[in-house]
């Protein structure tokens, strides 16, 4: 699959299936997340990942990768299959120029192929360029808050601060879903509470960052307890808020 992205060229989407490319995805690891080597995925998982059901695919520019993906099988307690989508990560230059967005769409095409229809992941409910980037484009469903799900990380893009993530459940077939993708606004609810985040937490001093994010951790806990669910994300100029509904 290629696609061509204004200013780019074609960006040609293919799954990984060699030790070699699978290594490749180590020199992305560090330039997208500084990980450390206690952090990075090691390619042999790769392997593993891709044989036992998963999915693992390559964003190459000019036969360079820039970017990738990985995904493993997983099955719900009752017996739904699902894809878990551990990694998605583009190098930092080419961020917001759609390469991330055609490596989803490829994953989405790739698990509807072998009758899935839902790839579930998290992500850090303070990175407003990923919140909007999962809630609006993607239109994926929001209503569990796990805290530090990871613990401390080496990554700088989590500012030394407990990795808590909010559970993306991109379900491919629901109308949110098909809605956003096709551009119209997705059906639900009127909001009833926001929850407003910076831009970027790890461009905020950490004793600040930290009391921001105990505070979204217990709006977003008592919302998700309410039996509300994330409906929107909208984008200011200081960073961005989540819009809940019922």
């Amino acid at each position: 699959m290629a696609a061509r992205q204004a200013g780019l060229g074609p960006v040609e989407i293919r799954p990984l299936r060699t030790l070699e490319e699978f290594q490749s995805t180590l020199r992305l690891q560090s330039e997208i997340w500084g990980f450390d080597q206690a952090d990075l995925v090691a390619p042999r998982l790769f392997g593993v990942f891709d044989r036992t059901g998963g999915s693992c695919l390559g964003a190459y520019l000019g036969g360079e990768m820039a970017g990738f993906s990985l995904a493993f099988a997983g099955f719900k307690l009752d017996g739904r299959r699902y894809w878990h989508s551990h990694m998605v990560g583009v190098r930092p230059h080419l961020h917001g120029q759609g390469v991330g967005y055609q490596i989803k769409l490829r994953q989405r095409e790739e698990a509807l192929a072998v009758g899935l229809d839902l790839i579930e992941w998290t992500f850090d409910p303070l990175q407003s360029r990923n919140a909007y980037f999962n809630v609006e484009k993607l239109g994926v469903d929001v209503q569990a808050y796990l805290p530090d799900f990871y613990g401390i990380t080496s990554a700088e893009l989590h500012g030394a601060l407990p990795t808590d993530r909010l559970v993306a459940a991109w379900n491919l077939r629901s109308p949110g879903a098909v809605a956003r993708l096709a551009g119209r606004p997705r059906p639900g609810s009127e909001s009833s509470e926001r929850i407003e985040i910076p831009a970027r937490i790890s461009d905020v001093p950490r004793e600040r960052a930290a009391k921001i994010q105990a505070r979204v951790r217990g709006s977003f806990q008592a919302a998700f307890a309410s039996g509300l669910r994330v409906s929107g994300f909208e984008r200011t100029t200081e960073g961005g808020v989540y819009h809940l509904a019922a």
